[in-house]
């Protein structure tokens, strides 16, 4: 199955907290959308595995993405090498997305910025013919996405564009919470964490509010770019 968009996150609810409304646009512009999950996120103070892989499945089925995939990868411990790039690799020549939305180059949790870096080493290496790959027992073709952006997280980075989520806003808060484990419950009796705190998806929200502002867009979600964006119609821009 051909993907137009492939979202990648170091862990399950990585993208939903940073492009869902993105994706979910899309979607609803009849583009092909997928999400691949690197870790199970097992190091995280609150749920376990399990649930995680649970909690994933209902936040795809909220957002209406049908492909999504966990690449098993150590959380807090895996590596930008051979072993983890080629796994990669293959599930890009799977789907052969047009685009590729990847973490935060800069972030709070270590392994945000580790993904983006091993992300997009292997979209570029992907192309190359020479690194030879199986998929079901068949030689995978070598293909490079057309674009690689990278989604911002939790810390403050101006974005290069934005997308406008404005009637996504509500969907996307909705498969936030498909993490009970991880956001606020007041009856939890789990330790708190920084994002269980009762005043974190308010903060989701106001950064959304922040990056719509300056372009008339009630909500939007921010991305930064590797190389710059090229364009044959000026009026393609808002």
């Amino acid at each position: 199955m051909k993907l137009n968009i492939l979202a990648f996150g170091a862990h399950p609810d990585d993208v939903e907290l940073s492009c869902a409304g993105t994706l979910m646009s899309h979607l609803a512009q009849g583009k092909t959308v997928g999400i691949v999950d690197l870790t199970r996120g097992e190091l995280g103070t609150r749920g376990t595995p399990e649930l995680r892989d649970q909690e994933a499945a209902a936040a795809a089925q909220i957002m209406g993405i049908e492909v999504r995939e966990n690449l098993g990868f150590a959380d807090g411990f895996f590596t930008n090498d051979a072993l983890h790039q080629i796994a990669i690799i293959r599930l890009l020549r799977r789907y052969q997305p047009d685009i590729v939305l990847a973490n935060a180059i800069d972030d709070r949790h270590p392994d945000h910025g580790k993904a983006a870096r091993l992300v997009a080493d292997a979209c570029f290496l992907s192309g190359l013919a020479k690194i030879q790959t199986l998929d079901k027992g068949k030689t995978q073709k070598p293909w490079r996405p057309k674009a690689l952006y990278h989604y911002i997280q939790d810390r403050h980075l101006i974005p290069d564009f934005v997308v406008d989520i404005s009637p996504f806003l509500d969907k996307k808060i909705e498969a936030i919470l498909a993490y009970k484990s991880q956001f606020y419950d007041p009856n939890s009796t789990e330790a708190a964490t920084y994002i269980s705190s009762p005043d974190f998806l308010e903060r989701v929200r106001t950064r959304h509010i922040d990056f719509g502002m300056p372009m008339g867009f009630k909500y939007a979600e921010g991305f930064t770019i590797s190389r710059y964006i090229g364009i044959t119609n000026l009026f393609d821009l808002h």
